[in-house]
């Protein structure tokens, strides 16, 4: 019988020195939900989903709030200003919000899976 990890969820850890917001993007049953901000201080790491994960990819956008460095990836969903939940990936503009490149994690059905943002943007690597 395999021990099962006692938390399961998705976090990310910024390995910055700046604070840095962060929003995720994943496939629901009622289809594309992209919610967000969490701010997550320097050296920290934050929960972005509590529980055995459901999804198999996950998508993230993420900014420093200091130097405006940002993690992006090629899929397009879109994010507010202020904290959000928005159901569905089309007409961002027209539903006055705006649109980022999120990147995509395949997390390959791993209960639960963490990203580490670091000072190169784009480069960083994600491990579970």
């Amino acid at each position: 019988m395999l021990a099962v990890p006692a938390k399961a969820d998705f976090r990310v850890c910024n390995s910055t020195q700046n604070l840095v917001g962060v929003a995720i993007g994943y496939r629901a049953e009622s289809g594309w939900i992209s919610e967000g901000w969490w701010q997550v201080p320097a050296s920290t790491c934050a929960t972005l989903i509590e529980g055995e994960l459901q999804s198999r990819y996950y998508y993230l956008y993420a900014e420093d709030a200091a130097r405006g460095g940002r993690w992006t990836g090629d899929v397009n969903m879109c994010v507010a200003e202020n904290e959000f939940k928005i159901a569905g990936v089309d007409d961002c503009y027209a539903r006055s919000f705006q649109r980022m490149g999120f990147k995509e994690y395949d997390t390959g059905r791993q209960g639960s899976w963490m990203v580490q943002l670091s000072d190169t943007p784009g480069t960083q690597e994600s491990q579970h």
